[in-house]
């Protein structure tokens, strides 16, 4: 009997144990959402890093994007996307093309300008990771895993820098052995900029530019 009792005495204090720690792995990306919000608008600079080993997959990007609010701009491999609220607007220079869509509502598209800060508040389970020194900056990964057992993502670390509570770097494990790591290298807030960088101009480009419009639903 004692040792029956001793044995559910130990997974309780485990269960409490895995609870405060889910629970303080929520708080921290929460206050890190919390104070984004709190910015009129955001400019970050990013390296965007695509492996996988089998595949012999390495690849290496930088982008820009300027957030305020849902509202997005972002320069990313030779494209623009514009989310102006209502339509995502795809500008491919290259092709001299823009392709008009609605936006995406598949929660694992986590790595979307408009979810980088919120997409963790739905679908996964959350789990205090590492506490690590780089580069001189104490970074604290956060773990998510999906609760949706046929999800393509493996894991998610979220890697949230302790001094200013910004995000450092988000890395997602694909299923199919996909790394995808998107780290910030430049974090910029409420800086003066023009309304109409969240506009498309359509006439800019269709009428001057000549690039081929078409949209989607």
């Amino acid at each position: 009997m004692k040792k029956i009792v001793l044995v559910i005495t130990i997974l309780c204090f485990g269960f409490i144990g895995f609870s405060q720690n889910s629970n303080s792995a929520k708080a921290l990306l929460d206050e890190v959402a919390a104070k984004v919000e709190s910015y009129n608008n955001i400019y970050i600079e990013f390296n965007h890093k695509l492996d996988n080993v089998d595949a012999d997959v390495h690849q290496e990007t930088k982008g820009n994007v300027t957030l305020q609010g849902d509202l997005y701009h972002l320069n990313y491999m030779g494209t623009e996307q514009i989310f102006d609220g209502k339509k995502v607007y795809l500008i491919i220079h290259e092709d001299e093309e823009v392709i008009i869509q609605n936006p995406s509502d598949n929660e694992e598209e986590t790595l979307t300008p408009s979810k980088m800060f919120s997409f963790y508040k739905n679908g996964y389970n959350y789990e205090m990771g590492e506490l690590k020194n780089v580069k001189g900056i104490k970074i604290q990964y956060v773990n998510l895993s999906p609760i949706d057992s046929n999800s393509e993502i493996l894991s998610i670390q979220v890697g949230v820098d302790v001094k200013t509570k910004h995000i450092y770097n988000i890395i997602e494990t694909g299923e199919n052995g996909t790394i995808t790591t998107l780290n910030v290298t430049s974090f910029k807030t409420n800086q003066t900029i023009s309304s109409k960088i969240f506009s498309f101009d359509k006439a800019k480009y269709q009428d001057q530019k000549k690039y081929t419009i078409s949209e989607t639903n």
